[in-house]
């Protein structure tokens, strides 16, 4: 079923409770009782919309945003499967951060290529803003843009900012857009503070939530009837379209829905390090590592100039669903590459009360206060990035006056609970409410 901007924002109050989107509801539910156990019931977007014989995208010509998380049941991906079926014109596909293929690192991209596989033009989507997208949806004569990536929740990753210029450019051309939606795999509940005026980035180009607590077809939909306009200067995505999930609720982690877990990024290797990224990734904007360059990035924390003292410290900190243990290792790539760093695995022990900010805040404010080594990493201005990270300088700031970790959480949870009441008319999953 497709929504219309204006018949979407005409019944906007009734998503919460009825599943508008997704004509392929019937097809979903029945894939999903073929699946197996009650908790195999949760089928993807691109698995419905694949089931239907990919009915939505016949007679066009489509351009699809993907990376290795765009799988099927069979854990193919849907452009190889696309291609293969001979009923979807795939004329272009672009690759985000990491690339199509999945090849790159942090920060790096595949360049523009045609896939060996295909034969299909893959454009480097890495970065690029709506204007470039634009010009690449008309030279390759794509009418209807698919997004399928595998998102992990949190305002930093930057996928969903590669749906957005896609969705700019998209009103700007009069593409269709749909989005094949996917679970959130660290549920679909909000935390954090909000991006301020004047820290928009890469990171960060709206002002949304740190961990936002919405699929990507939910966020798609913010992003077409409250930002659009603002960037485009009137034109938004007329034809707006989220196949949705089928089986799941807000309530329910990535490891409760029965889907493989395919790495959305190099330093995403498990579901545990979707639920701590929302925190520990800020470690991202000092002179620790941030585990990048281990097996267990943003669980293992550390500098070569931390001890035993840090994680002792740790311990006696109430951190709801985790727990701290001592730990060395040396990473291989990335900041303290090759050195002896000393620090702490961050342990998952009750995945359904884990605060990723909250942990991430006691961890800096013990490091400070035990380590005069600890600093921002080196750039200009110092601390930008953790600014950036977090969506304004208020985190830095109170932490240089010395706050402790609760007073820096607690400043920001009036705009968690605010957020959480504005994006109600968006969400098309029940849960409970928190």
């Amino acid at each position: 079923m497709t929504v219309g901007r204006r018949s979407f924002l005409a019944g906007a109050g009734a998503l919460g409770a009825t599943p508008l989107l997704g004509a392929t509801a019937a097809h979903a539910t029945a894939a999903g009782a073929a699946d197996g156990p009650a908790k195999k019931k949760v089928v993807t977007g691109a698995q419905a919309l694949a089931n239907t014989g990919w009915a939505a995208l016949a007679g066009q010509k489509v351009g699809v945003f993907s990376n290795p998380t765009g799988i099927l049941n069979d854990l193919s991906h849907i452009v190889d499967t696309m291609h293969a079926s001979g009923k979807v014109n795939v004329v272009a596909v672009f690759g985000p951060e990491h690339g199509f293929r999945g090849s790159a690192q942090a920060g790096g991209s595949e360049g523009d290529h045609v896939d060996p596989r295909t034969g299909i033009m893959v454009y480097d989507a890495y970065g690029a803003n709506a204007a470039k997208l634009e010009t690449l949806y008309r030279k390759s004569g794509v009418e209807t843009v698919v997004f399928d990536i595998q998102d992990v929740g949190a305002r930093f990753y930057t996928y969903i900012w590669s749906m957005y210029e896609a969705m700019v450019a998209a009103a700007k051309t009069g593409a269709k857009f749909v989005v094949l939606d996917r679970p959130n795999p660290v549920g679909g509940y909000p935390a954090g503070p909000m991006l301020r005026p004047g820290f928009t980035s890469g990171v960060g180009k709206e002002e949304i939530l740190q961990q936002h607590g919405m699929t990507v077809g939910e966020l798609a939909l913010l992003f077409n009837a409250e930002y659009l306009a603002l960037d485009t200067g009137g034109p938004v995505v007329e034809d707006l379209q989220v196949i949705k999930v089928q089986g799941w609720k807000r309530d329910q982690l990535f490891a409760e829905t029965g889907l493989p877990w395919v790495m959305p990024s190099p330093n995403m290797p498990t579901p545990d390090t979707a639920l701590l990224y929302p925190g520990t990734c800020l470690f991202e904007a000092t002179n620790f590592s941030e585990g990048r360059g281990t097996t267990r990035p943003f669980e293992l924390i550390g500098a070569p100039y931390i001890d035993y003292r840090w994680a002792e410290a740790l311990r006696t900190k109430e951190v709801p669903g985790i727990e701290f243990r001592e730990a060395y290792f040396t990473p291989f790539i990335s900041k303290n590459a090759n050195k002896l760093c000393g620090g702490v695995q961050v342990h998952i022990a009750d995945p359904h009360e884990v605060e990723p900010m909250l942990a991430a805040t006691h961890m800096m404010v013990e490091a400070k206060r035990l380590y005069p080594e600890f600093a921002w990493r080196a750039e200009n201005p110092p601390g930008r990035w953790i600014d950036l990270l977090t969506g304004s300088d208020r985190f830095r700031t109170m932490f240089a006056a010395g706050a402790s970790a609760e007073e820096i959480v607690a400043a920001w949870r009036p705009e968690t609970k605010a957020w959480a009441k504005r994006t109600e008319k968006y969400l098309l999953y029940k849960g409970p409410k928190r």
